[in-house]
């Protein structure tokens, strides 16, 4: 779900931050820049997690502040295809579900990666209907266990109308069509009756 990138910027220091130690200004800069930025193909950044070099600082003509290469490493959140995670449905509509890891929401749930069997209802809620007739909706704030099937990186668009949804520069597309997927609580009776067996087995 994380990885670390390792990236080198020519980074203009603002002259305000010299009074700090050079790495703690350099960091604090670099914090500004990219955290809770998505960065295309890398993910979101999560963190500066370290400086590895720093070097030159020189001054360049029109310029009023010195500039530094430095090569650093960012904690990246960037889950990979068939990664298994757990969130928070934070909302519904026609298309499918809306999830929510806390730090990050960008994430769908489309209704034909929805177990089989999965509609909405006359409220609009989604439910799985069961081979005994039952209905599991899938409400607001349940736990939802998710596989990753995909993770965009949308350009930027040129024109946005007032009522288009907010640009989402990283999108993750979720699956529940599968053993173990789903709401949580859906899979409690199964996982505690495997604890039991394991343990009179031992």
């Amino acid at each position: 779900m994380f990885a670390l990138s390792q990236i080198e910027h020519d980074l203009p220091m603002p002259p305000h931050l010299l009074s700090r130690p050079l790495p703690d200004a350099i960091k604090a800069e670099l914090e500004r820049l990219f955290l809770d930025k998505v960065i295309a193909n890398l993910g979101l950044c999560v963190s500066v997690y370290d400086i590895r070099s720093i070097e030159g600082g020189s001054i360049h003509p029109g310029q009023g502040c010195s500039t530094y290469k430095v090569s650093f490493r960012l904690l990246m959140f960037k889950p990979f295809n068939g990664e298994v995670l757990v969130g928070r449905i934070i909302g519904y509509d026609d298309k499918g579900l809306q999830v929510s890891l806390d730090f990050f929401s960008d994430i769908s749930i489309p209704g034909h990666l929805m177990q089989f069997g999965t509609v909405r209802g006359p409220d609009g809620r989604w439910m799985l209907k069961t081979e005994d007739g039952d209905e599991l909706y899938l409400d607001l704030d349940d736990e939802i266990r998710f596989l990753v099937s995909s993770t965009k990186y949308p350009r930027i668009p040129i024109d946005q109308k007032e009522d288009d949804p907010p640009f989402a520069p990283m999108q993750i597309v979720g699956s529940i069509k599968g053993d173990g997927l789903g709401l949580l609580a859906w899979w409690a009776a199964d996982e505690e009756e495997g604890e039991e067996a394991a343990e009179q087995e031992q």
